[in-house]
């Protein structure tokens, strides 16, 4: 069982929810890929229970993300439901598939996704009144994204927001915003189940968890509204640094590994 945290543990567990939110709400993440090394080396949490704290974390502080998103029209539902039908499929999938296939083959892999995004963000700029046509073709592409987004999540413990946000912009000419506000709505059910079942593992900080989450609650929207002022180019460029900090990130952490 997790040990409770002391009083600068506390301290640290507002300052990352604040940091973790705002990143949510910029960026349209979930906010794990920050929340879960800063537990892990700032704390001395065990690697489980830094997950299995994040993912419950970001259950609230997503919340506030849609809701913000949806107050100025960028949640796309219909493409949010058929990511979820995906992603429910590809969880379960990548959680059987944990122990057969080697998670440094997938890190690697995963790494020069990133790579890849990167270097073809900046072959589009997303424009703000582009909107997802809903045909036979794209609804298929938006559950096999789903479908892929869940599995990587079960294999490798990462949100689905690094994946969802760019090929929503990429692939189905969604706008950078509804491409965000979509993206943290499907992280909702994702986190929601995915801690329920951490809870039954006793891979959970309720307490951690609820500090990071309000915290992070009271930065979020100021993420989002920053989102929805600044250009599209210059979103585009700050995301792109996002995905190579969290590419770098997981190279560093893939090495340590040996």
């Amino acid at each position: 069982m997790p040990q409770p945290p002391t009083r600068g543990h506390w301290a640290w567990l507002v300052v990352i929810g604040l940091a973790a939110g705002f990143l949510s709400g910029l960026f349209g993440v979930g906010g794990g890929i920050l929340i879960v090394p800063a537990l892990v080396i700032l704390l001395a949490l065990d690697q489980r229970i830094a997950a299995g704290t994040s993912l419950a974390a970001i259950v609230p502080m997503a919340t506030v993300g849609v809701l913000s998103y949806a107050l100025g029209g960028s949640v796309d539902w219909i493409v949010a439901l058929l990511l979820v039908i995906g992603s429910v499929v590809g969880a379960q999938i990548g959680s059987a598939l944990l122990a057969r296939i080697p998670r440094r083959v997938l890190s690697w892999f995963f790494i020069g996704f990133l790579v890849v995004v990167i270097g073809t963000l900046f072959l589009a700029i997303p424009s703000r009144d582009a909107s997802v046509d809903i045909t036979v073709l794209s609804g298929a592409g938006l559950v096999v994204l789903g479908l892929g987004t869940g599995v990587l999540s079960g294999l490798l413990g990462i949100g689905g927001g690094v994946v969802i946000v760019p090929l929503l912009i990429l692939l189905f000419g969604a706008s950078d915003l509804v491409a965000k506000g979509t993206s943290l709505l499907v992280i909702i059910p994702t986190a929601l189940f995915g801690t329920l079942g951490n809870l039954r593992r006793h891979n959970v900080d309720l307490s951690a968890a609820a500090v990071i989450g309000v915290s992070a609650c009271t930065t979020t929207a100021a993420g989002a509204a920053i989102a929805g002022i600044i250009s599209p180019t210059l979103s585009t460029v700050l995301f792109a640094i996002f995905l190579a900090a969290v590419a770098v990130q997981m190279t560093v952490k893939v090495l340590r590994s040996r």
